[in-house]
């Protein structure tokens, strides 16, 4: 997983409240047996209408968006049904963060498990930051050593779990965050082997069983 310490990007705002699984990726992109080609798949009914034309006038279909990094969103981004899917698709597309003021429970653990970036601000802050885009475009700075937003030279500062934070600041996804405890994990593999269901745990010296 790529780490995110400090990003500079283009932001585009999306404002409507509730934009669900099915619209950031719509059934028909599931069918996969693996994660590719599912950049294509990203909002590809608001990309794209039936005949597949470009519609002009979606935001990300515009020309100073071919290097977007981040979205500015409204309020229950990601409800609906639960599909990673979605997750993977804005990753692909180069999408490494989501500025809103709330998310649904499960998109927000599958961005949490594949390291995209959820910010989590109050919603006056997230209209001024609106307002200050204008035509919904512009650039942002997440710097998350700093936990801190730069944005049409203000700057906002945001909270965020330690854990999160600490996993996409070393591009560990759930996987790499438990190899981080191999020896450990070893050590009690090797005492349960021998006999000794239990390990001094050498940090704070409390038995795990």
């Amino acid at each position: 997983m790529e780490r995110f310490i400090r990003l500079s990007g283009r932001v585009a705002a999306m404002p409507a409240a509730n934009i669900d699984t099915d619209v950031i990726m719509p059934k028909a992109f599931l069918k996969g047996i693996d994660r590719s080609g599912l950049a294509v798949g990203l909002f590809h009914d608001l990309r794209f209408d039936e005949s597949g034309t470009v519609r002009p006038d979606f935001i990300l279909n515009r020309p100073d968006m071919a290097d977007i990094r981040f979205l500015l969103v409204g309020p229950n981004f990601g409800c609906g049904s639960s599909r990673e899917h979605a997750v993977w698709g804005m990753l692909q597309y180069g999408i490494r963060g989501i500025i809103g003021s709330s998310y649904g429970a499960i998109f927000a653990d599958n961005a949490a498990n594949n390291g995209l970036l959820l910010l989590s601000l109050p919603p006056t802050q997230i209209a001024a930051m609106a307002a200050r885009l204008g035509d919904g475009v512009g650039e942002v700075t997440v710097d998350l050593e700093a936990q801190r937003i730069e944005m049409e030279g203000h700057a906002e500062a945001f909270d965020i779990d330690p854990a999160v934070r600490r996993a996409l600041m070393l591009g560990l996804d759930r996987i790499g965050e438990t190899l981080t405890h191999a020896d450990r994990i070893r050590s009690f593999e090797q005492a349960y082997l021998a006999g000794k269901p239990w390990l001094m745990n050498e940090r704070n010296d409390e038995r795990i069983s």
